[in-house]
């Protein structure tokens, strides 16, 4: 699960040109694939990442009538990014009369010439509240806003709120603090008092309802750990001034023996914390729930071993953590040449231990990091440190600083639904498996199925290829306008199996040790195009043409845009893109009309 993206508007301008950062995502394919794999050769006469935001930001106001923008608004940077064939693309947050726009952010596109070429937004109507009076105090949002979620307010700013197809002035309150049930952002309306929506500040792997699930059927998980510890030697001194790099063992709870680069302080002592990886680290919570990274307690070692491989040792769930988020960095950075989730050459950090009986993990954007609880003694018998839940939960904080898709509405549970939170999922489980197959570890097999090492009874959370073999959560094949409502777990299905039939085909082919067969909603044949290319066409949809409240026939839109960047509007891949979301019952004669 994550969280909408109303609760920060923080910006940050993450350059990346053809030589330093996600221009790379051309070449994600085998070199000279393409008829549009270009040269990556950075020139002098680039135009610099001011001139960029300037022209787009001109462009903007220039095409007021596409992009939406009117006077008395600000456009915001977020992102900058600088194709390797020329394009464009500056990603912006706005505010209307001073105010953070909710659901106001879009993408304005340019060319090698910086002239405008398109624009993808979030908010398909002009910001323009009827007023900007407030009826309400902050004082009384804050009320209701804590009355609503059952926690204390800790503060409340005015906002403009366009989503949902009208704009309207709204106090945004958070609500509670950083823990196990997380802190939370509520909307409240400024005129009428009215709760617009409600949502946790977290990203938690397993929803509410998966675990009352799981609870009602009484089933435990309890999920094999790794091998017994072997013996290791002292690791030599490699440097004589410190701190300096160290190449580490750990023995983890899912992933086996694995190599960890750690931080030399001393002659004999070491610290959990990459900094090859720009200091990336893993720190302890002691059962405690601290409001941030800071105070958790560092690991330390005189060996340069780490963990035993069993839970009695509390330094074997930090392995898994440390391994597992080291991992997804270096997925992101050797396949779309992303430095950390941002892409803003900082590392990721973790803290395992995470308060009392805490069943679930999760990415929490206030922290920065990513916290992993031991489970409850009860369903979940082990901390959830697995590769792919880490690389599902990292995703969400890539999605955070891009597209932000958000979900339509949250229940009282916590419960989340709608199809830009179902596509945030979807995105995570599909970066998430391919973490695993970057990572390659014989003992975490690559597969196409999520959650397979936590112990269900049905052998995995999710897949890709046929998602509706998942039971537990009800996850569909098909979209159908149901879909537009469903919870975005069970909802994912549609564009993961659609990003599967585009990557590996339809029906019945063995890969590694897993046997798919994979169905079209109209029997159609699909042929993939290959997992390398498939991932590249979803990265680029989701840097490039995705905003918070994409849809699924908005992804479709954006995959065969990203597709035509890449391989040209002529090519397989563009055709493959069109097949394989028609054989999820997504096209273009059967989007629906707006909703206002």
């Amino acid at each position: 699960m994550r969280s909408a993206h109303i609760r920060s508007l923080a910006v940050a301008v993450a350059v990346t040109t053809p030589a330093t950062g996600l221009a790379g995502t051309a070449h994600a394919g085998p070199a000279g694939a393409g008829p549009h794999a270009a040269s990556a050769s950075a020139t002098a006469a680039e135009p610099s990442a001011e001139d960029v935001v300037a022209a787009a930001r001109t462009a903007a106001f220039a095409h007021a009538s596409a992009t939406g923008v009117t006077q008395g608004e600000e456009l915001r940077p977020q992102d900058v990014l600088i194709d390797p064939e020329g394009a464009r693309h500056v990603r912006f947050v706005r505010t209307h009369q001073g105010l953070p726009v909710l659901g106001g952010d879009l993408v304005v596109h340019l060319s090698r010439q910086l002239t405008y070429t398109g624009v993808t937004r979030a908010a398909g109507h002009t910001v323009r509240p009827a007023t900007l009076r407030a009826r309400l105090t902050r004082r009384q949002a804050e009320r209701k806003a804590a009355a609503a979620a059952g926690e204390r307010a800790a503060g409340a700013a005015l906002v403009v709120d366009a989503r949902g197809g009208a704009s309207a002035l709204a106090w945004r309150v958070r609500v509670g603090g950083t823990g196990a049930a997380g802190s939370r952002t509520v909307v409240v309306d400024a005129l009428t008092g009215r709760v617009r929506s409600s949502t946790p500040d977290s990203d938690e792997f397993l929803s509410p309802k998966l675990l009352k699930t799981l609870h009602r059927r009484g089933e435990t998980l309890d999920p094999a750990t790794g091998t017994a510890p072997g013996t290791h030697s002292l690791a030599a001194a490699s440097a004589a001034r410190y701190p300096a790099p160290a190449s580490g063992t750990g023995r983890s709870l899912f992933a086996g023996k694995v190599k960890l680069t750690t931080t030399q302080t001393a002659r004999r002592s070491f610290l959990l914390k990459d900094p090859t990886r720009w200091g990336t680290e893993t720190r302890d919570a002691k059962g405690r729930e601290p409001e941030n990274f800071a105070r958790g307690a560092k690991f330390t070692s005189t060996t340069d071993q780490w963990g035993d491989g069993t839970v009695a040792n509390r330094i074997s769930a930090a392995v898994d953590a440390q391994y597992g988020i080291t991992k997804t960095l270096d997925f992101y950075r050797k396949t779309f040449g992303r430095k950390g989730m941002a892409n803003d050459g900082k590392g990721a950090h973790a803290m395992v231990h995470f308060g009392h009986k805490v069943a679930n993990a999760f990415w929490d954007d206030r922290c920065g990091c990513m916290l992993y609880g031991d489970g409850d003694g009860d369903t979940f018998t082990k901390p959830l440190v697995v590769l792919d839940v880490t690389g599902h939960e990292l995703t969400h904080g890539v999605v955070d600083a891009t597209a932000r898709l958000e979900p339509t509405r949250v229940d009282a549970d916590g419960n989340q639904y709608g199809e830009p939170g179902a596509l945030n999922e979807s995105l995570a489980d599909i970066f998430g498996s391919g973490v695993e197959f970057g990572a390659h570890n014989p003992e975490n097999p690559p597969n196409y199925l999520i959650g397979e090492k936590l112990g269900l009874a049905q052998k995995f959370l999710r897949r890709l290829d046929h998602p509706s073999l998942d039971r537990l959560e009800g996850t569909v094949d098909f979209w159908s306008p149901q879909v537009y409502d469903a919870e975005v777990h069970a909802g994912s299905g549609v564009s993961s199996h659609a990003y599967y039939l585009l990557a590996e085909g339809s029906g019945r082919r063995r890969i590694g040790a897993v046997t798919y067969d994979s169905p079209t909603y109209d029997g159609s044949a699909v042929t993939g195009i290959g997992r390398t290319r498939a991932t590249a066409i979803f990265y680029r949809a989701l840097t490039r043409y995705m905003v918070s409240s994409t849809d699924f026939h908005g992804a479709r839109v954006a995959t065969l845009k990203a597709a035509k960047d890449l391989y040209g509007a002529g090519s397989t891949e563009y055709r493959t893109v069109d097949r394989a979301w028609a054989a999820v019952n997504v096209t273009a004669a059967n989007t629906p009309a707006p909703r206002h």
